[in-house]
């Protein structure tokens, strides 16, 4: 054992409302036993003092490694990325925008502005269906801290529906929900497209700012397991509401 790993041989506090490993030791690494170190003790003293296997922590550091929150090189360890440990939002991890405005520091809740069937030209050719579906459309607002911080529209193909009775109530909770209950289908993958807009018309009402209001719009299409296109969506986000960060990892 060399002298960093027993210095770091610290025993894991009692972190508070997580409900995972990983977020155990993410929370170790900001606020616990390993937030002025450098890297992270062996995998040996690290499974003991998080109480868990060996197999269990390889799986967490493989998951924080793809992150980028950690580096691991041979004969040198495990490297904590604090430049990536303490961001608070990041667009290359799956993320609703309710978690974005949370661990921002600022209270979410989602609106509902309205839904109904309708026909979409543009939903369907970004979805590829070669076809003019009909459409489940949802709109709705997301507020942080009382204050409109994104508008989202959401398209799901109307024959992927397979069980009825649905209500506003199912509408207002994030889209993941109604997928799963009612669709059956949960979002594997997705390909976002990212532009500059100026707030106009609906959306600037929506968002209850002035038209030409600089604005982000992320342009999404969610995919199932096997590759098929199941939900496009629009998100318009106010600039300074919600940062948008992405890690690209170089090795």
């Amino acid at each position: 054992m060399d002298e960093l790993d027993k210095n770091l041989n610290i025993e894991a506090t009692a972190a508070p409302n997580v409900q995972s490993i990983q977020e155990r030791l993410l929370y170790e690494m900001r606020f616990g036993c390993y937030k002025n170190a450098a890297k992270l003790p062996c995998e040996s003293l690290l499974a003991k003092a998080l109480n868990i296997s060996r197999t269990q922590l390889r799986d967490t550091l493989a998951e924080l490694y793809h992150d980028g929150v950690i580096s691991r090189r041979q004969g040198v360890g495990t490297i904590i990325n604090r430049h990536v440990l303490y961001l608070s939002t990041r667009m290359d991890i799956d993320m609703g925008y309710e978690d974005m405005i949370q661990k921002s520091g600022r209270e979410p809740k989602m609106l509902l502005i309205r839904s109904g069937i309708l026909r979409s030209a543009q939903a369907s050719e970004k979805m590829g269906t070669g076809r003019l579906d009909e459409l489940l459309y949802v709109s709705r607002i997301i507020t942080a801290n009382g204050k409109p911080a994104v508008y989202c529209e959401e398209h799901i193909p109307k024959r992927l529906i397979r069980r009825g009775g649905y209500t506003d109530a199912d509408l207002e909770k994030p889209i993941r929900h109604f997928l799963g209950v009612f669709c059956g289908l949960e979002p594997c993958t997705d390909v976002r497209e990212v532009h500059a807009v100026s707030a106009s018309g609906n959306i600037a009402k929506s968002l209850s700012v002035p038209d030409g209001t600089p604005l982000l719009q992320l342009d999404e299409v969610d995919y199932d397991f096997d590759g098929k296109p199941i939900m496009y969506s629009r998100q318009f986000c106010v600039e300074g509401t919600v940062a948008h960060h992405v890690v690209r990892r170089k090795i």
